[in-house]
């Protein structure tokens, strides 16, 4: 796990790379990589990468990066983990012609297999990553996200360069990177909690999107293409048993959960009692000869909507017999954390959960751990959500046969009304167009909600925009290429291109690597999303209970008390955590965003401040601190009014 920095300089422009201005940025990022430093500029300085190490897997100095092959005619930078590392590098051994230089690195792994098979390669490769690989003979430079997203990748082009980076704040460090808020990605990121790929809040920086390869010749040109898509991968599992689907399920996320161990430094586990962070912790801790160490957090105040899970926690770790840690997170936590987070963050993450993630993984770290395993992934593959249930139930209803003229005559009749802001006049208004209801799992303001909140100028500017522009080239794939087209493959699939990408996997790569700590994520290990969309729908939600075939799969595995207990979900209590004296520094914050901007009716954002539920004050307090922080370039300290 790394950080990852490098320019390309196009022929014909007189700009070359300068090592200060490679450094730059790639020290922009010091803590995704502690325990090293490199960089590799090309003779004709026309080509630059840096590297921040955190070292995991090889730790000798042959294994730092950049790193070439044999001949110099391929120079990489790499972030994250070949798991399979170890089989390929066998393969590529016993077919020979390959002179390797580290005794096991998965770095030297990636640059020898794509000289054997080129950018195929990555068909091989079982794990997370993001890498930048400079072809010299071709005069080429790759940049390649992995299949999920666990790992982000940047870029902007501009002034004759090419500039990428993990961390948009690296790219920040170019001074003719023009810093300014791109008001469409503004408009999704109102709906989504993130900004959708390839777009990022920042006008002209992009993102690569998940499963999705880069290629930029010497000259400027710029191919990009989707290499992965988990419906070419399904196989569908019609014929199997109940039973058989079950072990099959145990058995591949067993695999996932023992490559996740992989390992030259300490792993551990987050735990937080639920079914997913308590399998892992038992699946890991199954062949160990140490201790596993866990580690969960909790609140410190008592909160009536988040209850405590630490006995559950408690529970499981005393099962395996783990080294179990905990951490209390208290108001003051939260709001010393504020401006860090925003830093971290890039761009707004607007889920106040980053929180005690930052947390879980600062316990981690100062216990002696480097890498832990996190159970994201489990609730979208398998339905664990009630407002998952509820959203089909919705769904049932919309797919009932009514008149499209009818329900576009309700929608006109609820917006007179005044119900136009509300999500049952959304979901109407979506089922009036023919539109699937759910667009995620995380969805903050309607569509109307948000041409309310827009200034005038944006709202002009943005007149007849919806997300559904972000939605549909989704459905498009879904519907060409899904082999059950069911509602409930169509959540797992919208989540596994918007949100988990975006959104929940980002919140654990920029708080983790916050403080220098790799999150793996078993639950997302490609075969076990190939096998989980595999599995018949009417399977997922059996007789109405969540989550149906993973708890059978793990039932004797973990307590069955763990199994059957309501869910709780992990979240923030922010109307109980946003003190008053918080919330009036958060609402003048947002006023002077709205004001300076333009990009927020200023009386509308009060409303919302003044109005709305903890969560939307938290998103625009989020959005607000961003700009302040990025685009204005000013310090960053909500000042708080006396209690």
């Amino acid at each position: 796990m790394c950080g990852i920095a490098g320019t390309l300089a196009f022929d014909g422009h007189a700009s070359a790379v300068v090592l200060p201005a490679l450094c730059a940025m790639r020290d922009a990022m010091a803590h995704r990589g502690p325990d090293g430093t490199g960089a590799w500029i090309s003779p004709d300085e026309r080509v630059g990468l840096a590297h921040r190490r955190l070292s995991i897997i090889d730790l000798s100095a042959p294994a730092g990066q950049p790193m070439a092959n044999e001949d110099g005619s391929l120079q990489i930078v790499f972030n994250g983990e070949i798991y399979n590392h170890a089989e390929v590098r066998r393969e590529l051994e016993a077919r020979g012609g390959h002179v390797w230089k580290t005794d096991h690195a998965d770095t030297e792994v990636i640059l020898h297999a794509f000289e054997e098979w080129g950018i195929d390669c990555l068909h091989r490769f079982r794990g997370m990553f993001a890498f930048a690989l400079w072809d010299g003979r071709r005069r080429e430079l790759w940049l390649v996200r992995d299949r999920i997203g666990i790992k982000p990748l940047y870029w902007s082009q501009h002034h004759g360069r090419l500039n990428f980076a993990s961390e948009i704040k690296a790219l920040l460090q170019d001074p003719e990177q023009r810093r300014a808020v791109h008001p469409e990605a503004l408009y999704h990121f109102l709906s989504f909690l993130t900004t959708p790929a390839p777009q990022t809040l920042f006008d002209g920086i992009h993102k690569l999107p998940a499963g999705t390869w880069m290629r930029v010749t010497a000259g400027g040109d710029i191919e990009q293409r989707k290499y992965w898509d988990v419906w070419d991968h399904t196989n569908p599992l019609t014929s199997a048993s109940e039973g058989e689907i079950a072990e099959r399920v145990l058995d591949t996320l067993r695999t996932a959960v023992r490559y996740r161990k992989v390992s030259d430094v300490p792993v551990g586990v987050f735990l937080s009692g639920g079914i997913d962070s308590s399998t892992n912790a038992a699946l890991f801790s199954e062949g160990e000869q140490s201790q596993v160490k866990t580690f969960s957090v909790a609140y410190r105040e008592e909160f009536g909507s988040y209850p405590s899970e630490l006995p559950y926690a408690r529970q499981m770790a005393e099962r395996v017999g783990a080294d179990h840690h905990e951490y209390l997170i208290s108001t003051d936590d939260l709001v010393s954390f504020l401006p860090r987070m925003v830093h971290l963050q890039d761009e707004p993450i607007a889920d106040p959960v980053c929180v005690p993630v930052y947390y879980v993984s600062k316990l981690a770290r100062e216990h002696g751990v480097t890498v832990c395993q996190v159970g994201e992934g489990a609730d979208e593959l398998f339905i664990g959500y009630p407002s998952w249930q509820a959203a089909l139930e919705r769904q049932r209803l919309a797919d009932l046969p009514v008149p499209r003229m009818a329900a576009r005559a309700a929608v006109a009749a609820l917006r007179t009304a005044g119900y136009g802001e509300t999500h049952q006049f959304e979901a109407i208004r979506r089922a009036s167009l023919g539109q699937p209801l759910f667009w995620g799992g995380a969805e903050a303001f309607t569509e109307t909600e948000k041409q309310n909140l827009l200034g005038p100028a944006v709202r002009d500017r943005l007149r007849g925009l919806s997300s559904w522009e972000v939605i549909k080239p989704i459905r498009e794939r879904f519907d060409r290429a899904a082999w059950d087209r069911a509602h409930v493959n169509w959540m797992s699939y919208v989540d596994l291109n918007i949100r988990l990408p975006e959104l929940l996997l980002m919140r654990v790569d920029k708080m983790s690597m916050g403080v220098s700590l790799e999150g793996r994520v078993p639950f997302l290990d490609h075969e076990f999303v190939s096998l989980a969309l595999s599995i018949p729908s009417h399977l997922k939600l059996k007789d109405g209970v969540l989550k149906h075939m993973l708890k059978r799969s793990v039932r004797g595995v973990i307590p069955d008390a763990l199994i059957d207990r309501k869910k709780q979900g992990f979240g923030v209590p922010v109307n109980e955590m946003l003190p008053g004296r918080l919330l009036a520094a958060a609402r003048r914050e947002v006023a002077r965003f709205a004001n300076e901007t333009g990009l927020l009716d200023a009386a509308a954002a009060d409303r919302v401040m003044t109005t709305a539920d903890g969560s939307k004050v938290w998103y625009l307090m989020n959005l607000a601190m961003w700009w302040r922080h990025y685009i204005a370039r000013e310090p960053l300290a909500l000042e708080e009014s006396p209690a």
